[in-house]
């Protein structure tokens, strides 16, 4: 169970308030969001912030920057803030602690093994004997879901060949570049930016889930909310829900939006600004139906049989009731 006390909060901030004078009929209130200041959601709360969307449904977001991504969820159990963004594996087992949260998709974006321009790494099999960076412990998700691709792909298991050694994204993304890394499993913009600096993937993990047989493949991470919060917000949950799917239409086309961004993404040139543009447009989640939810029962017992008990915790069950599906 995470520890409430380990909540590293460095402040909120109105992101977007209410226009001004008392509020309209339509107006929503107010939720509390949990965002790293340079993370992904950023990028996005900015576009809400610039564009004016919050306002336009009469939504005030309040952005409390959190530290780490370890501070979120600790922030939500505590009631610090109301919406995170994590992965659902992380909810399922806070719900089977009895914590009850729900989820909706915030983005399809995922990881990749990816390997330096002049490498002649070109499969997984290649990897046997070699350096292997994850980021990541031993129970991360897609190093988990990694080791079930190589079973099945070549009979074996990748941490029986491979030297994984497991570190957090930046440093690895570093130790790739430097060349002490033969390779690097990285999250989608940890590998975005090593593939604006020359490097490829010689696999992905939607081609990994794919091989898996999990079609369609559900986003993994998205925001998170209490049902507690819910009761009492259901309409702003809504709203918010509404200006994070026009935000995301505006990224999915628009430059200028993104040249907006630039000092947020911080990228290191400008092949790893377009790569990371790119690879977050793709990552743009299609609504979560039925299917996806069969898709993410089948992935948690994949990760179940290849990670036992220390993934979910002893005695989770798969919970349909997690997932805020579309229209609901």
């Amino acid at each position: 169970m995470i520890d409430r006390r380990q909540l590293l909060l460095a402040g909120g901030s109105a992101l977007a308030g209410l226009a001004a004078g008392a509020p309209t009929a339509s107006a929503a209130g107010s939720l509390r969001i949990a965002s790293l200041k340079f993370g992904t959601l950023s990028w996005l709360l900015e576009t809400v912030r610039a564009e004016g969307l919050a306002n336009k449904v009469g939504l005030q977001i309040i952005v409390v920057e959190v530290a780490t991504n370890q501070a979120g969820p600790v922030a939500l159990l505590s009631g610090n803030v109301e919406i995170i963004v994590s992965d659902w594996p992380w909810a399922l087992r806070q719900r089977a602690l009895g914590e009850r949260v729900k989820f909706a998709p915030y983005s399809s974006a995922l990881g990749a093994v990816m390997v330096a321009g002049d490498s002649p790494i070109k499969t997984i099999a290649d990897l046997k004997d070699k350096k292997l960076g994850v980021a990541g412990g031993a129970i991360d998700k897609s190093w988990l879901l990694l080791r079930a691709y190589s079973k099945k792909e070549l009979g074996i298991d990748i941490a029986s060949f491979a030297s994984p050694a497991f570190g957090s994204a930046p440093l690895l993304t570093a130790e790739a570049m430097s060349g002490r890394l033969d390779a690097v499993l990285n999250f989608w913009t940890y590998a975005a930016r090593l593939h604006g600096e020359g490097f490829h993937s010689i696999v992905t993990m939607d081609e990994v889930l794919k091989s898996l047989g999990i079609a369609p493949v559900p986003s993994l991470v998205g925001f998170i909310w209490t049902e507690e919060t819910e009761e009492k917000k259901a309409k702003e949950i809504a709203a918010f829900l509404s200006v994070v799917e026009d935000a995301n239409a505006i990224l999915a086309k628009s430059d200028a939006a993104w040249e907006r961004l630039r000092d947020l993404v911080r990228p290191q040139s400008e092949p790893e600004f377009q790569q990371i543009k790119a690879d977050y447009r793709a990552g743009i989640p299609q609504p979560w139906t039925g299917a996806e939810t069969r898709s993410a029962e089948k992935l948690t017992q994949i990760l179940v049989d290849i990670g036992g008990p220390n993934i979910l915790g002893s005695g989770t069950q798969f919970d349909p009731k997690l997932f805020h599906a579309a229209g609901s």
